[in-house]
């Protein structure tokens, strides 16, 4: 089961995508992907339903959010009332140990995003101020990063003994499936998925070649 987990759509301030824009691309490029899991900026859509468009185009489409936090950028899948009311999505300074602890307390999973890329990226934090407890799994493949950096992002991964996903971190439509995760679990809703990432069965892979 391949799915990009880090896409965002217009409903992100800086996104161009429609979501079925996004569906009709992986099905024009024959992109390898069974899904995907849109993961706006700071906030959780919690009511756009996107059912239809999963049966029109036999794709698995989940909702998650991209939160931002004093060590950088993190994706947070399994996002329920309780984990929204646990701290504020729209801040830009949460936290980390706040955000890894309020996940895992709400049943969601939360990992660092291009942990590899300055200023919001992980291990920039670290070399200034230090490694953080409660990290286990970081994106070390995605498809916004200039070169160096998912190099950095799987070295340290590797070294920390961090698992490693991967995402295109899309915001347009051509952009999606750059980066993916290919799960050995099938995955059919957001329970499935924070299940398959707590297994870490998983492992990150790259489709940059299909560009074109």
């Amino acid at each position: 089961m391949i799915l990009d987990l880090h896409t965002h759509s217009i409903k992100s301030d800086d996104g161009r995508a429609k979501v079925e824009n996004y569906c009709k691309w992986i099905r024009k490029k024959e992109l390898p992907l069974d899904g995907f899991v849109l993961t706006e900026h700071r906030q959780f859509d919690a009511t756009s339903d996107y059912r239809h468009l999963e049966d029109e185009y036999g794709l698995v489409i989940l909702k998650a959010s991209e939160v931002e936090t004093d060590y950088g950028h993190v994706l947070v899948f399994g996002v329920n009332d309780d984990l929204v009311n646990s701290f504020d999505f729209a801040k830009v300074d949460n936290p980390l140990p706040m955000v890894l602890e309020a996940a895992d307390r709400c049943g969601a999973f939360a990992a660092p995003c291009h942990p590899g890329r300055k200023n919001v990226g992980l291990f920039a934090h670290y070399e200034n101020k230090g490694a953080v407890d409660g990290v286990h799994t970081v994106e070390v493949l995605n498809g916004g990063s200039i070169p160096g950096e998912d190099e950095l992002s799987v070295e340290q991964a590797g070294q920390r003994g961090y698992a490693g996903f991967g995402g295109s971190d899309s915001h347009i439509v051509s952009r999606i499936g750059y980066c993916a995760t290919d799960f050995d679990a099938d995955i059919a809703d957001i329970d499935d998925l924070v299940g398959a990432l707590r297994t870490g069965n998983f492992r990150a892979v790259t489709y940059r070649e299909q560009e074109s």
